[in-house]
């Protein structure tokens, strides 16, 4: 049981920083439904509540097919379930990395369609719903790339920082309605991906991180705790980096 009221809505909650943002959101009471690409990403999401006795579900979804109509008719569904999305965390990514003047008109188009285009589609399609309630807390991941660039990453970092000025433009449209929106902005964070960099990349890369260590993937997840809750209730329109110093700003 919860005493929440509504549910938080998590992407690409299979694995890595969604799975850690999943599980802290279902540790803080909130019905959590995570999405995921594939059909064992799912299974992966269910198991973790089944096993826990934890309430929401894994729901299959790929931005690259979905339609904003699609997903008002998914997000109406799960409402009628859970009641009205109380937290939404705009967390799926991708990268397709290449130089600029090898990378095709593809590399760039999936990476803006799932990592920029989707959060647009799914936003609007919970924000009808988080208006009603007069209340909310929409949470973005955004990247250190956002604010640094970096070679070989224009689409990702293009991406990303969309985000940002997606996050603000919204905060200002739906603040006088009580619905926050905020950006994380993680740096190297210790996952999958991150763990396939050579010992020799990841001395150099520690050299640029005043912490000289990795992030964690809980730490990610803590962040968008904080901002989901209560104690962030006066902040809005802001983006928290969490990236070891990194970048400052």
């Amino acid at each position: 049981m919860t005493d929440k009221l509504g549910f938080a809505l998590v992407t690409g909650a299979s694995r890595g920083i969604g799975a850690a943002i999943l599980a802290r959101l279902s540790d803080d009471g909130y019905p959590v439904v995570g999405t995921a690409t594939t059909s064992p990403g799912v299974a992966t999401i269910d198991h973790w509540l089944t096993e826990r006795g934890r309430a929401g579900s894994g729901w299959l979804l790929d931005f690259r097919s979905a339609t904003i109509e699609s997903l008002e008719e998914a997000v109406k569904n799960l409402e009628q379930r859970w009641g009205p999305v109380s937290v939404l965390v705009n967390n799926a990514g991708i990268t397709r990395d290449d130089l600029l003047l090898r990378m095709t008109g593809a590399l760039w188009d999936e990476v803006i369609e799932v990592d920029l285009s989707a959060v647009f589609r799914l936003t609007k399609a919970c924000l009808r719903g988080m208006l009603r309630a007069r209340g909310g807390a929409i949470i973005n991941l955004s990247s250190v790339v956002a604010l640094s660039g970096n070679p070989g990453q224009v689409n990702y970092a293009a991406a990303k920082g969309g985000i940002l000025g997606f996050t603000r433009s919204l905060a200002q449209e739906v603040g006088s309605r009580g619905v926050r929106v905020n950006a994380v902005a993680p740096g190297l964070i210790d996952t999958d991906m991150t763990r396939e960099i050579t010992p020799e990349q990841k001395k150099l890369l520690m050299e640029r991180i005043p912490l000289r260590r990795l992030g964690k993937v809980e730490e990610v997840a803590g962040c968008v705790s904080f901002l989901a809750s209560p104690a962030a209730a006066y902040i809005t329109g802001e983006t928290l980096q969490v990236n070891g110093g990194m970048y400052m700003s």
